[in-house]
């Protein structure tokens, strides 16, 4: 089995919020390239204010939009190998 190398990959979280609603923006810097998700969160108006809440809402949106957005390039980076 090979051995696994450890590479640094960052990421860091921007927050914009106010009553009602919440963006999260997440950075990441993997070296080479740098990429970045988007979540937003916006409480019912029937619901308590709970500040965390909508933003762990929001960041959950955002890594799951920086999810995809990874796997997008890396399948666009799969069918660039020829499969004679």
């Amino acid at each position: 089995m090979m051995e696994l190398e450890p590479h640094s990959w960052k990421l860091t979280f921007e927050t914009r919020e106010d009553e009602d609603h919440c963006e999260m923006v997440v950075h990441l810097d993997a070296g080479d390239r740098s990429m970045a998700g988007f979540g937003r969160s916006t409480r019912n108006p029937s619901d308590p204010s709970v500040p965390q809440v909508g933003e762990e809402l929001a960041a959950a949106r955002a890594l799951t939009d920086l999810a995809h957005k990874l796997s997008d390039d890396a399948w666009k980076a799969i069918e660039t190998f020829s499969t004679a």
